[in-house]
């Protein structure tokens, strides 16, 4: 049975691949050079694959080495605040909490003034990585869009936090949808959601006429929305509370419902769990059913 790389092998596989020699990682770690080589010999035999080309030049990582130091650097990032993440746990001061790149700037700010004797550690990244991180158990919480679109790994489970619904925003001086079965005829529209459905969504918009556009994020596509006066396609919650004078927000020519969930491990953090109600209202989503 192969064992499992230790933590000071996972430390020489990160020098070596930051510092391109065995030597200098050697030092770096006080051992002796010939420790470092036969322990990066066995660590070679135990992955029945080459780590990293070495010449005169000095220790280059073969794909397998960026993988193994990509890995090593994640690891040992977590075991660096072990002690403090577990010291700061026990008292119920510290969560790790994650989300979508368009929620981030309406949900964090919700967080850190309603949690504000908590240390909140944020994180940004795709629905599916989010749940994989609560899954490994490096990450309390996540909020996502797409719990009720994939399945979730084992050992989390999906709260819904509200129901969010598509609506056209309408800058000021800009005129509303027409009428009749091409209601958006010609009209450059840019869109953008943050669920699974852009391809629908898409093809719903063309089918009313309109030049649809995806935007790379919510405040993107508001953005695009502003600077060439046009309408935009968005979730309510992206401008609940952020209309200038003369925007308005009116409701979509078609309907279309989004959920944002709350994935947690099999015990919810209970502050998170009971600040949800607030936060359904703060991001003008409507309750679950």
């Amino acid at each position: 049975m192969v064992s499992s790389p230790s933590v000071e092998d996972l430390r020489l596989v990160l020098a070596i691949s930051r510092t391109g020699s065995v030597g200098t990682a050697a030092r770096e770690l006080r051992i002796s050079q010939p420790s470092a080589s036969q322990r990066l010999a066995r660590l070679e035999r135990s992955c029945d694959t080459r780590l990293f080309s070495r010449d005169t030049r000095g220790a280059r990582p073969t794909p397998a080495g960026q993988e193994l130091a990509r890995r090593a650097e994640h690891i040992l990032s977590h075991l660096d605040e072990v002690y403090d993440a577990a010291r700061a746990a026990a008292a119920g001061k510290r969560l790790v909490v994650g989300t979508f790149v368009s929620l981030a700037p309406i949900l964090f700010p919700v967080l850190d003034a309603e949690l504000s004797d908590v240390d909140i550690e944020q994180h940004v990244d795709h629905g599916e990585q989010l749940a994989a991180l609560v899954a490994e158990g490096t990450m309390d919480a996540a909020f996502i869009a797409i719990a009720d679109q994939m399945v979730l790994p084992r050992g989390t489970v999906a709260r819904p936090v509200g129901r969010d619904e598509l609506v056209l925003f309408v800058p000021a001086g800009v005129e509303p949808p027409g009428s009749g079965k091409f209601p958006l005829r010609e009209r450059d529209l840019p869109f953008s959601t943050y669920d699974r459905g852009a391809d629908e969504i898409r093809a719903r918009l063309i089918a009313l006429g309109a030049n649809a556009r995806r935007g790379v994020t919510l405040g993107t596509t508001v953005a695009m929305a502003r600077r060439r006066s046009q309408l935009a396609l968005i979730p309510r919650s992206a401008l609940s509370h952020e209309l200038a004078p003369g925007e308005r927000l009116i409701p979509a020519p078609f309907r279309y419902r989004l959920t944002l969930s709350l994935v947690t491990g099999t015990t919810p953090p209970t502050r998170l769990v009971d600040l949800l109600p607030q936060l359904r209202q703060t991001l003008n989503l409507t309750r679950p059913r």
